[in-house]
């Protein structure tokens, strides 16, 4: 038996704002002169996004206007204090949870009922009780759900969740799992100068992404050998985790970070990642599948986070993947944004749905630096 993903869902605030409408609000709370200003201009267009979602935003931007009430309307300080951002992730990200889970349970044919456990992935915000007991009481669970929440892993949390979901379901193989990841990111916009995190600023949205877990009897991944590329399934063929991986890239703990801060989490996201994923990963990626009995070559499609356009092509580069490889992590980007952790999830939704070749392998970057890496078939 292995752990099969029986049911995907995914929800996003109501309202959106596109790359060029966020520069423009940006640029006042920002720059302190012409220089940054087309500074800022040029790594908000380079970024590989066009468009992202907000809980902030309180209907459509037109005109120039960004209708929102969380941020000043020009430079005042740091901004809203790292209370008052709790609060807002406290009112917004219950319900993107709940939209998520509800359409995983939907698309696996199953009621609350059914759900034996939730695992809930969240690192923009805190709050006791926490998004598990949202789920819980939101979708109406037995008050016997066992509950895992992971927190404060970054982008690749959604995979270690895959992982917690995997155990459960070694230990009770009867369980049914949903594992929800939300990330409210939008809520610690920086303001202010700090290149760093115009980055961040430039990159990161708001949504979340939802799997129901459980254990498949059916045809295992050593009937057919995990060698041999797997062509394009029906769309109700379930993916299956066949194995997971993670290593820690050596001299990288200050590359990627993750702090609380007064004003908001700060964002540290260094100019070497992507040397970093071109000196290291290719080597641990080969290995990791060699002890799957797999070669690079026998991977049929590749479900990258995306951390940045940099970070792709990095990792297109490192890995030698074909032109358009990683089309999906590219359309995901710019059509939502660095989501943080539920991103993974939206890649491989979209993967599924066009009938991606299998195997697939998942591939998370997070702080530390740490690689997250998920085998699919």
């Amino acid at each position: 038996m292995s752990l099969s993903i029986s049911g995907y869902g995914t929800a996003l605030p109501p309202f959106s704002i596109s790359q060029e409408a966020m520069a423009a609000f940006s640029r006042p709370l920002c720059c302190e002169d012409a220089n940054q200003a087309e500074l800022l201009h040029l790594i908000f267009s380079h970024s590989g996004v066009d468009r992202r979602y907000s809980t902030l935003l309180e209907g459509e931007c037109k005109d120039g206007e960004v209708p929102q009430s969380l941020y000043p309307n020009q430079a005042c300080g740091r901004g809203p204090s790292t209370g008052r951002r709790m609060q807002a992730y406290e009112a917004g990200a219950p319900p993107l949870a709940i939209a998520a889970s509800q359409r995983a349970m939907a698309d696996a044919g199953i009621v609350p009922a059914d759900i034996t456990h939730v695992v809930s992935v969240s690192c923009t915000g805190f709050i006791a009780p926490g998004i598990d007991m949202a789920l819980v009481e939101g979708l109406d669970l037995a008050p016997t759900v066992e509950r895992t929440h992971i927190g404060f892993m970054g982008c690749h949390g959604a995979l270690n969740g895959l992982k917690v979901a995997r155990g459960c379901l070694a230990a009770e193989p009867a369980a049914r799992i949903l594992m929800c990841a939300v990330e409210l990111c939008t809520l610690h916009f920086f303001t202010g100068w700090d290149a760093e995190k115009i980055v961040a600023n430039a990159l990161f949205a708001d949504g979340a992404a939802a799997v129901v877990c459980q254990n498949d009897a059916a045809e295992s991944p050593g009937d057919r050998g995990l060698g041999a590329t797997r062509p394009p399934a029906a769309a109700h063929d379930a993916w299956q985790l066949a194995a997971v991986g993670t290593v820690r890239i050596p001299d990288s703990a200050t590359a990627m970070s993750w702090r609380i801060g007064d004003f908001g989490f700060d964002m540290g996201l260094s100019r070497r990642i992507p040397e970093l994923i071109g000196l290291h990963l290719r080597r641990w990626v080969e290995r990791w599948l060699d002890r799957q009995g797999m070669t690079l070559g026998q991977v049929g499609s590749w479900a990258v986070h995306p951390g940045g356009p940099k970070i792709l092509d990095a990792v297109e580069a490192s890995l030698s993947l074909p032109q358009n490889g990683l089309v999906d992590s590219r359309a995901v980007l710019a059509g939502h944004g660095n989501m943080s952790s539920p991103t993974v999830l939206f890649i491989l939704d979209r993967m599924r749905r066009r009938n991606a070749p299998r195997p697939c392998v998942a591939l998370g970057f997070g702080p530390g630096m740490v690689v997250e890496a998920a085998l699919f078939v």
